[in-house]
């Protein structure tokens, strides 16, 4: 796979190998795939065990190949990549506390992930202190970049080290509401969240666009994840006679949520943002995921050309599970830290400076990263935020999701 003709880097790297600087490690062995030279660390943190581990270990599969791509094209010449991946179990305290320990190793000079919106929020602070890069190819939350008051209009920046490859929440939810108004002609909905950052901040942005358009929201609820029976939740929707159901939250509690809401008479589709869309889903709640819908960042990949490469690299890879959703974002979180990485190299006559000089530099890097990635054109906005702001629309066909609408939201 040739990098350099997939990949249309806007940063070029200046020939010659690289000397070892004091943020690296030198094997003089050579024993490593670099064959020796200066060792940059790229953390990464994701569920990888729990109920969200299909995606976690998606997004770390798919880190590990752009590792691999990089360190065996030689992106950076004299630089050898490693990946250290950690496990957060979805929980933003053991997210927080695996932040601090990448901070605390010198060799780290970016971290992809995480999955959750939640998680990547009590992460922030501490790689903000640090000046160390955080990409994320999954927080969909527009808090994270906007601030508090991002939908009063007043967007405040917090943290210039966090950047994502995912669009947002601000225009995921009224995405989906608009196919649901529009082209499925429901007039009514019954909205549910899991009260975290994630679900609630999705199902706000679909009920207001979904009122907007001239629905009507005919009752809301929230519910504990951690729970298994939503008997009570059910039943309060069964009785409201709604056309449709949205969940704000991930698939290990909306697949049983929606199959008992069926359940108890309520024959409708259930709707949700990108954590339903996994096989997983199906999976869990069986032939009462025919006709739910979930939305998710981006075109498939299998439409783009741009992800071609990916595909056939990640089924070579022999990696155990698929590269679910968020993959194609992780592989090009991973990437943007190493074309920062590049472009510091470049700027310093070939070498890296020592640790703490460096990360602020590829922190500064990063804001005008662009390439073209598995998912597309990937670059960042002022916020942070991804400039791609194409979307998608699945709705579960025989016990697959299918894509039934893809396009830019214009709101």
């Amino acid at each position: 796979m040739r990098h350099r003709s997939l990949f249309m880097i806007t940063t070029a790297v200046t020939a010659g190998a690289l000397t070892l600087s004091a943020c690296g490690s030198r094997d003089d062995s050579g024993s490593d795939s670099g064959g020796g030279g200066t060792t940059v660390v790229i953390g990464l943190d994701a569920p990888l065990t729990g109920d969200l581990s299909a995606m976690g270990q998606g997004i770390k599969n798919s880190a590990d190949l752009a590792v691999k791509i990089a360190n065996k094209n030689k992106e950076v010449e004299g630089v050898t990549f490693k990946l250290e991946a950690l496990d957060d179990v979805a929980q933003a305290a053991t997210g927080q506390q695996n932040a601090t320990k990448l901070v605390g190793n010198n060799e780290v000079m970016g971290v992809v992930g995480p999955l959750n919106s939640d998680v990547g929020q009590s992460m922030q602070k501490v790689f903000a202190n640090a000046n160390l890069v955080q990409v994320s190819p999954a927080n969909t939350n527009p808090e994270l970049t906007q601030g508090k008051d991002w939908q009063s209009g007043k967007k405040v920046r917090g943290f210039k080290t966090y950047f994502r490859t995912s669009t947002t929440d601000a225009i995921q939810g009224p995405f989906a509401a608009r196919y649901m108004v529009n082209e499925k002609k429901f007039k009514k909905v019954y909205v549910i969240d899991d009260k975290k950052t994630y679900g609630a901040g999705l199902a706000a942005t679909f009920a207001a666009e979904f009122k907007k358009l001239g629905g009507e929201v005919v009752g809301t609820d929230h519910i504990n994840p951690d729970d298994k029976d939503f008997s009570a939740v059910a039943s309060k929707v069964a009785q409201a006679k709604p056309d449709v159901v949205y969940y704000g939250g991930e698939y290990p509690a909306g697949a049983p949520l929606a199959s008992q809401i069926k359940n108890a008479g309520a024959k409708v589709p259930t709707v949700g943002g990108d954590a339903l869309f996994s096989p997983e889903y199906v999976n869990l709640a069986k032939q009462n995921a025919e006709g739910d819908f979930a939305s998710s960042v981006g075109a498939p990949l299998e439409t783009l050309d741009t992800a071609k490469q990916f595909i056939a690299d990640y089924k070579a890879g022999g990696y155990k599970g698929g590269y679910e959703a968020y993959g194609g974002y992780s592989y090009d979180s991973t990437w943007a830290i190493i074309q920062a990485v590049k472009a510091v190299v470049e700027k310093n006559d070939g070498k890296l400076p020592e640790s703490s000089e460096a990360r602020k530099q590829i922190t500064e890097a990063m804001q005008n990263v662009s390439f073209e990635g598995v998912t597309g054109k990937v670059g960042f906005d002022e916020f942070g935020d991804t400039t791609n702001r194409q979307l998608s629309l699945y709705e579960v066909k025989s016990g697959k999701h299918v894509s039934v609408s893809t396009g830019e939201f214009d709101g």
